[in-house]
């Protein structure tokens, strides 16, 4: 990429307010160079595409989010705390400036039945990562026999708290928090 570090996080700062709150396809990207005050020359000098443009600002919203999640483990008390971190990690990342109603993953995820590859290379990445990081919490508490198993199904409850974040506003994850504390007390 060839753009000033000023001038991308512009662009970056303006594509992830818009995309992940209006949605991508009704976004244009007149409006993001808009917001932004970057022509498109510019823009396109850094990325090839609205989809690229898409891909680079949910990769920095990654590492965020993989920032706000290591704090939240670094802070718990034991190894099951541990695990339940991404809850604290999610609540807290949702109340940045950054955060939104939802996940940004799985609002592009569902604007895309087909997903070109640069957004389909960072949904993978971002499942691959969370599924990882949630198995190797997981096998601390329930023991690496169980640990694919019951990472699973942590996935699912976070996912599934992501969403229902679109049907409560205000909505917290006291409800999967008490879910995942009851997937890892299964013997």
């Amino acid at each position: 990429m060839t753009l000033r570090p000023a001038t991308e996080r512009k662009l970056l700062d303006a594509a992830e307010e818009l995309f992940f709150t209006r949605g991508i396809a009704a976004t244009p990207v007149d409006a993001v160079l808009e917001r932004s005050g970057v022509s498109a020359a510019t823009l396109y000098r850094g990325w090839a595409s609205k989809e690229a443009l898409v891909a680079a600002a949910l990769e920095r919203r990654q590492r965020d989010w993989l920032a706000t999640w290591d704090r939240a483990v670094e802070r718990a008390a034991d190894e099951r705390g541990r695990v339940l971190a991404v809850f604290d990690a999610l609540d807290e990342y949702r109340s940045a400036p950054a955060g939104s109603r939802w996940c940004a993953f799985l609002g592009t995820a569902s604007e895309y039945a087909d997903a070109p590859p640069e957004l389909a290379d960072v949904l993978g990445a971002e499942t691959a990562t969370l599924r990882e990081r949630l198995t190797a919490t997981t096998a601390a508490v329930v023991g690496d026999a169980r640990a694919d198993e019951v990472a699973e199904q942590l996935v699912l409850v976070v996912t599934g708290s992501l969403a229902m974040r679109l049907r409560t506003a205000g909505g917290g994850t006291e409800v999967a928090r008490a879910v995942a504390a009851a997937l890892l007390d299964v013997r």
